[in-house]
């Protein structure tokens, strides 16, 4: 069953009938979704907020009355946090050491050890095609080894700080108080790719929530059950959407098959009023230069420093001109993190069993 659903929503031709995909949005097949509500927020306040996220209030959680332990989270991002998570995405996470699937005999050691400026240095347009299409993930933390589908102590980097104490967040909002983000997988789908069912069993503590993050153009995520007997669920993941697996749902089969244009490009509709702040003021010549940046204010300073973010790139996303290659690449590609947590709460090496 799980083939199947999967082979009718890649078909190229004839084309799926959406209606019966979950849009979260009251329509088609809608009935399966329950609004999640938030304890209190969780105490949330007490958190703080990092910077690029809507306040916890604004957000929508729903979950799958099929789907146990399976949560999705819109709206918590704003357009300039999608933003910065894309450039983090694309130009430092696939930087050395961390590893990145690209063949080392198809491409020079300079694109393996940082993909994003050799493809932005490349002037020939066949091979800079090849080089973007052919970079379909990294992996952070803990890399996992896709012979062995095991971590291990060798292959392990730092883990980027920004990321996992976003990861972190979520999971406090949600009541994980123990949750720490240790190893991620970023994937890179250009419009017609898929990823094929599998569940994600490699980590030794498989109690841990699983955070999927979806930035760019949309995709439809099939959910099943623990076999690929169980018919799927199909939904929509649009870009800042935040897809949670946990109890029952972590160890569900789940795929990707389609990646499509987005209803509408949310990261690329920054505020006006934010825009506008980097203006001459209306008494001055009218002189609107799009490679303005905003002014980094200490507030903002200070806020990323707390959440370990990069401040200059955050407000860098906002330039336009600084933003066109990453636009262009997102104009027909989806960017997807998923987060997790490979030890117990009381280990601190894969090798030292005292918190299994």
């Amino acid at each position: 069953m799980f083939k199947e659903s999967f082979k009718y929503y890649k078909s190229k031709w004839p084309v799926p009938d959406f209606k019966y995909v979950i849009n979260f949005t009251g329509q088609g097949s809608d009935e399966e979704v329950k609004v999640f509500h938030l304890n209190d927020c969780e105490d949330t306040a007490s958190l703080g907020l990092p910077l690029g996220l809507n306040p916890v209030h604004h957000w929508q959680l729903f979950t799958l009355n099929n789907r146990p332990g399976l949560v999705v989270i819109r709206h918590a991002f704003t357009p300039q946090g999608q933003r910065y998570w894309m450039a983090r995405s694309l130009r430092d996470y696939p930087k050395a050491p961390n590893r990145v699937n690209l063949n080392e005999r198809l491409f020079q050691k300079s694109v393996l050890d940082d993909w994003w400026t050799s493809l932005q240095n490349c002037s020939d347009k066949d091979e800079a095609r090849r080089m973007k299409i052919s970079m379909r993930w990294t992996t952070l933390g803990y890399h996992h080894d896709w012979d062995t589908k095991v971590y291990s102590e060798e292959l392990h980097s730092q883990f980027p700080v920004d990321l996992a104490k976003l990861s972190n967040f979520f999971a406090s909002v949600l009541g994980y108080s123990y949750y720490e983000a240790q190893a991620a997988i970023v994937n890179y789908y250009p419009i017609g790719t898929t990823l094929a069912g599998h569940t994600d069993h490699s980590e030794q503590n498989l109690e841990a929530p699983l955070f999927s993050f979806s930035f760019g153009q949309t995709a439809i995520f099939l959910i099943g059950g623990q076999t690929r007997e169980e018919k799927p669920s199909a939904l929509f993941l649009e870009s800042g959407d935040v897809l949670v697996m946990s109890r029952e749902s972590r160890l569900c089969y789940h795929a990707v098959p389609r990646v499509m244009k987005a209803r509408e490009e949310t990261w690329n509709s920054l505020i006006e009023s934010a825009k506008e702040s980097s203006l001459e003021p209306p008494t001055q010549p009218t002189k609107r230069l799009r490679t303005e940046v905003p002014c980094i204010t200490s507030k903002d300073t200070q806020a990323a420093h707390e959440w370990g973010m990069d401040p200059i790139l955050y407000h860098q996303v906002t330039d336009e001109v600084f933003w066109s290659s990453f636009k262009s690449y997102l104009h027909d590609s989806r960017i997807n993190i998923n987060v997790r947590q490979v030890l117990y709460q009381n280990q601190r090496t894969l090798n030292d069993m005292c918190g299994s």
